[in-house]
């Protein structure tokens, strides 16, 4: 199913190694979107800010973001790698990943996963020529059951903190940023960050705290805006419906409405994945949102959660619309247009649909040439005889004369 998001990446070189990278996780995350958009219509219908507010079924949120969407992912990373075997050890490594940390470890889980499958498809080489006929099954039970128990222990003791590390040390240099006003600058890290799904670490760990206090003492603040502002989503994901590759693009006008109006960010982060060279363009249109806010003097009195434009409205002070809209705006425009040129409008698609349907056209001609037509004409062409062959060179030598 992977294989259907990620097309193999041939060549060498640092470029290609990045695609190649951005594939595997794309391929991790790409074939669980229809779960992302469940989980993203409950968040949005049934938290406390959400359109249909209810407590009852508000608690299926946690625990899907929480524990079932990376078990979803090292599944499926398991999967690539050693097949269904590797998908199952996967998913059982991944719960010491979900249980000893609080934040949600899609990282861990695109990182502990494959890793898992991988030393088992080690161990399951090193014990199919050594294994007796007979117990093949106890085997291969108990080989999965011990790498999947070990690896979720190494996941709750050393990769989750790890990875919580590196969310904190990114929150951290958030902070730095914003300290000494460098905002703009801020979107070098912020967006790659939200991508790797640290958005609520760098939002409720560190931009929403700041944002309050600022917000008692000036009735508003700019810190609620920068990671929530749903323009570069949204602008990604225009070009990925008018520029993207063709099998991408029926998924991304739903993609948008729960982005823009739901407030989801988490929807478009796989489609920046899949190319990771798209993270140019949401860096670029945050920077021109987070510039446009500190010009117009922008500023919101509460976090915006979910990150919807009707939440953003919402939150907005009074006098304080044009300055939100605009930046939104500029945000949207900006990702869309550099987007755009990192798809090449379009062009690479339109070649490779002119390489397969002429490959296609090629192919029955190429056929119809190797099979011969019915007929008298369908014959082989008659040898020369012996006799006739000094025959025919004696009269080609006399016209020759």
């Amino acid at each position: 199913m992977a294989d259907t998001y990620t097309p193999p990446v041939t060549g060498t070189g640092v470029r290609a190694t990045i695609q190649r990278i951005g594939g595997h996780l794309a391929g991790m995350i790409m074939p669980n979107i229809g779960a992302f958009i469940a989980w993203g219509l409950i968040t949005a219908l049934f938290i406390p800010t959400g359109w249909l507010p209810n407590e009852t079924l508000a608690k299926m949120v946690g625990p899907i973001i929480s524990t079932l969407l990376p078990v979803l992912i090292a599944y499926t990373g398991g999967r690539m790698v050693h097949g269904q075997r590797g998908a199952v050890v996967g998913a059982v490594a991944v719960m010491g990943v979900v249980v000893g940390t609080e934040a949600p470890m899609f990282l861990g889980a695109m990182i502990i996963g494959p890793l898992t499958a991988l030393i088992l498809k080690y161990v399951d080489k090193f014990t199919e020529e050594r294994t007796k006929a007979g117990f093949e099954m106890l085997v291969d039970n108990f080989s999965a059951g011990i790498v999947g128990g070990a690896m979720a222990v190494v996941g709750m003791l050393g990769i989750g903190p790890i990875v919580q590390t590196v969310t904190t040390g990114a929150g951290n240099a958030v902070e730095w940023l914003i300290v000494n006003n460098l905002l703009p600058i801020a979107s070098l890290l912020i967006e790659p960050a939200k991508v790797l799904f640290l958005n609520n670490a760098i939002n409720h760990g560190v931009l929403s705290p700041l944002g309050v206090a600022e917000a008692a003492e000036q009735g508003k603040s700019i810190l609620f805006m920068l990671e929530s502002n749903p323009g570069p989503g949204l602008g990604l994901l225009l070009a990925y419906l008018l520029f993207g590759p063709r099998a991408m693009r029926p998924s991304t006008p739903a993609a948008m409405i729960i982005h823009f109006f739901g407030g989801i960010h988490e929807i478009y982060f796989p489609y920046v994945l899949m190319k990771p060279r798209l993270i140019l363009a949401v860096i670029a249109g945050g920077a021109a949102g987070v510039f446009t806010f500190m010009v117009t003097g922008a500023g919101l009195v509460a976090t915006p959660s979910p990150g919807s434009i009707f939440a953003y409205i919402a939150v907005t002070p009074r006098g304080g619309w044009l300055g939100s809209s605009l930046g939104i705006l500029v945000a949207t425009g900006v990702t869309f247009a550099v987007a755009a040129l990192l798809l090449g409008f379009g062009r690479g698609e339109k070649a490779e649909d002119a390489q397969t349907s002429g490959s296609d056209e090629s192919a029955p001609s190429a056929e119809s040439a190797a099979v011969p037509t019915a007929g008298p004409a369908a014959g082989p062409a008659p040898e020369p005889t012996p006799e006739s062959a000094p025959e025919t060179a004696t009269r080609t030598a006399s016209k020759e004369a």
